[in-house]
Parts: C-alpha cells; sequence; structure tokens
C-alpha cells in the first residue's frame, strides 16, 4: 500500500512554474526596499535641504559634533557659528544637524 502510493506520486509529473511565480519574491521584495529604504531616505534628505537652506543670521543650531552655537554670518559654503564670547568657529554648513527653536 505504502509502496503503490509512493509510485503514483512519483510518476507523476512536476508542476510547471509560470516565469512570474518564480520572480515573484524579487518583486516583492524591491517592493518593500522602495517603500521602507529608499522612499524615507529621500524625504529626510528634502527636508535637510530645506533646514540648510533657509538658515539665516541669527539662528541659534546644534552641530553634528553637539556644539550649540549662533550663526553670524553665512557663505555659500561654510557658516560663521558663535560659541561664546569673541569665540568664532567657520563650520561647514553641512556640519549642521538642526536647528534650535
Amino acid at each position: 500500500m505504502f509502496l503503490q502510493m509512493f509510485l503514483q506520486t512519483a510518476e507523476a509529473p512536476p508542476a510547471q512554474a509560470s516565469i512570474f511565480s518564480l520572480f515573484l519574491p524579487i518583486i516583492l521584495l524591491g517592493v518593500m526596499f522602495y517603500f521602507m529604504i529608499w522612499r524615507p531616505q529621500q524625504k529626510q534628505q528634502k527636508e535637510r535641504k530645506a533646514m540648510l537652506d533657509s538658515l539665516k543670521k541669527g539662528d541659534k543650531v546644534v552641530t553634528i559634533g553637539g556644539i550649540h552655537g549662533e550663526l553670524t554670518s553665512l557663505k555659500e559654503d561654510y557658516v560663521m557659528l558663535k560659541v561664546a564670547d569673541k569665540v568664532e568657529i567657520r563650520l561647514s554648513r553641512s556640519g549642521i544637524s538642526h536647528v534650535l527653536k
């Protein structure tokens, strides 16, 4: 009896898988990658660029290194940051983490 069941299942032709069903997991992985990683990262980059473009003299900011200060002048590539009385540092614009309110 067991041998008959084994032989019957062994003789059955294998099911033909379509090309779509073979690539479906890869397609789903690509869609998940887009919605979970790529799209949020692009949104974050746009927000950061808008923040850096909207900087103005007098804004209080925090650098990526954690230094708090006030912007005294802005140039195309860098800013001057007042960190204490008579102490200013020159900092790349991309080194600014966020603006304090």
